[in-house]
């Protein structure tokens, strides 16, 4: 029970780790490779507020999704749109994408480095234990579990129960024949990628609760998030849930048990099983 909850206790922060990624890859059709310096940025905002105001990172959480919002639309209107415009197949898309956002990450850190340094950083919020079936586990990472699961029952049903949602998978399914009913393409994709740069600032601001960040860290989110959506399946925000919970019970389990040295090995080794058996992820469907 203890390897059990307290994988469910990891994978939700997975969970928050790749639920924008999700929203961006799999509904903008943007493979976004600076997803985890959003994500470092929204945990220096969340440790500058609580630092220098004692703000609680459950209220800064209010102030980085605008924020990120804003700064994730522009980049797609200024910045991909045109690629989005001259690509002539998805994959051409995907490739131009990939070499631009990888630039961006680079740039991106550049920024967090001229601004917060390249130190560590952490503090301590909600760092006490709370009880729960005989085990003790923290409450901040409870309360970013808590937080998981409220965003991404928030997110499914604006997915899949407004009109503005039920027009965001339309045009990650079939873009052309969206077009034909009177979706708006573009202004949607931005919107899709711009929520989808919020959700990731806004887990940034809950997993710093717990985690010790600095300017060069976005990577390992990033790589971690797009696994976990792969696996789960691009676009399916029920996938990326379920995707994220079976692997930070695998991740808990192998470092109990096994060796913890190991649990980097059997991600990617669950990974690749995925990739060969299910190709279109956990709850994805075929495209063939």
């Amino acid at each position: 029970m203890d390897i059990l909850f307290t994988g469910l206790l990891l994978g939700g922060t997975y969970a928050l780790i790749a639920m924008g990624l999700n929203l961006q890859y799999g509904m903008a059709r943007i493979m976004n490779l600076a997803n985890g310096e959003v994500l470092v940025a929204g945990g220096f905002g969340a440790f500058w507020f609580w630092t220098t105001s004692q703000v609680s990172p459950l209220l800064t959480v209010f102030v980085v999704a605008p924020l990120a919002f804003a700064l994730n639309w522009l980049i797609y209107v200024v910045i991909l749109r045109p690629l989005v415009k001259r690509a002539k197949s998805r994959g051409q898309l995907e490739t131009d994408a990939i070499l631009t956002t990888f630039g961006l990450s680079f740039v991106a850190v550049g920024v967090m480095l001229a601004v917060f340094g390249g130190d560590y950083f952490s503090y301590s919020y909600l760092a006490r234990p709370v009880h729960f079936v005989g085990d003790t586990y923290g409450l901040n990472r409870v309360v970013a579990f808590v937080s998981a699961v409220i965003l991404c029952g928030a997110l499914w049903l604006w997915l899949y129960n407004s009109r503005a949602g039920m027009s965001v998978r339309a045009i990650a399914v079939a873009p052309d024949s969206a077009r034909l009913v009177g979706i708006n393409v573009p202004r949607l994709s931005a919107l899709a990628f711009a929520l989808g740069g919020a959700i990731t600032a806004m887990g940034g601001a809950l997993v710093s609760m717990f985690l010790t960040l600095d300017a060069s860290t976005g990577v390992i989110f990033t790589l971690k998030a797009l696994i976990i959506v792969i696996m789960g399946g691009v676009g399916d925000i029920r996938g990326t849930v379920v995707a994220a919970l079976l692997l930070g019970v695998l991740e808990t389990f192998v470092a109990r048990i096994i060796d913890p040295g190991l649990t980097l090995a059997a991600a990617y080794l669950l990974f690749v099983l995925i990739l060969l058996l299910r190709p279109q992820g956990l709850l994805g469907k075929s495209r063939s």
